[in-house]
């Protein structure tokens, strides 16, 4: 199983260790593509400090990001698990796996990053700052740079397993399931149900949508379930007490769409 997450907007500070090496990153078809978002990414930070800002769509009060993308080459590099933060790590928290739930995540969690395109949650990364929704003023929309590396690289690491989708949609113009492994890829909707005058009445929640995700990832890996294709997740997530509705998609080549529904929204 290989599961997509999205990064976070917030990260924590970089390291105190030793400093980026983009060669022992995973991935490394990805390595020339990496190396080329880093190199302008630097060089723009640390020229026209103005022009960063407005090309990485910070306001000012993030001013100081721009900085911090500015020492990326030397800052300390910790594993990427911990450089991501928010909503979806919080309930995810890794940390307090156990060792064998943390052995699956180092295998089955990709989270992607206009920076990096894709790491594992054990790769040593450096705090930074650019989303893949950036359009660089050399290499262009980062989610069309990616694209040609992430249609070998992805495929790759999904091997002949589910690939369980819970990007966000900018982070999915880098790389979307075509053919056969469309067939076993799944993605999540969260939907929080209620009775509105005796009615139900549902609605797509985003917070807690994340909460909800962070919270599936860590249940399969806590359980150590590793659902061969999209309808044994459907059953597996049952099990693990969740309602879920889904329908296998209605021809070839399409992505199964799973509903996650719940009535308290935390």
């Amino acid at each position: 199983m290989l599961v997509l997450l999205p990064p976070s907007e917030g990260k924590a500070p970089s390291g105190r260790g030793a400093a980026l090496k983009l060669e022992s990153l995973s991935l490394p078809g990805l390595t020339e593509a990496r190396q080329a978002v880093l190199d302008e990414l630097v060089d723009l930070c640390a020229g026209d400090e103005e022009k960063a800002r407005e090309v990485l769509g910070l306001s000012e009060g993030l001013r100081g990001e721009i900085a911090k993308n500015t020492e990326l080459r030397a800052a300390g590099a910790r594993p990427a698990g911990e450089i991501y933060t928010g909503v979806l790590y919080d309930a995810l928290d890794l940390g307090s796996l156990d060792a064998s739930a943390k052995r699956r995540a180092s295998r089955s969690l990709l989270v992607f990053s206009g920076l990096w395109g894709a790491v594992r949650v054990t790769d040593r990364i450096p705090s930074y700052r650019c989303s893949m929704g950036v359009k660089l003023p050399g290499l262009g929309a980062l989610g069309t740079h990616w694209r040609t590396p992430m249609a070998t690289a992805l495929p790759e690491a999904a091997g002949d397993g589910l690939v369980l989708d819970l990007r966000s949609s900018a982070y999915t113009a880098a790389w979307k399931p075509k053919g056969e492994l469309a067939g076993r890829t799944a993605t999540v909707r969260v939907l929080h149900t209620q009775l509105v005058d005796g009615v139900e009445k549902r609605s797509v929640v985003s917070h807690f949508n994340k909460a909800t995700k962070g919270r599936i990832v860590r249940s399969l890996l806590s359980a150590g379930i590793a659902p061969k294709g999209p309808a044994e997740l459907v059953e597996a997530l049952r099990d693990l007490g969740y309602t879920v509705e889904a329908e296998a998609p209605g021809r070839a080549g399409r992505p199964w769409a799973l509903d996650v529904v719940v009535t308290e929204i935390h």
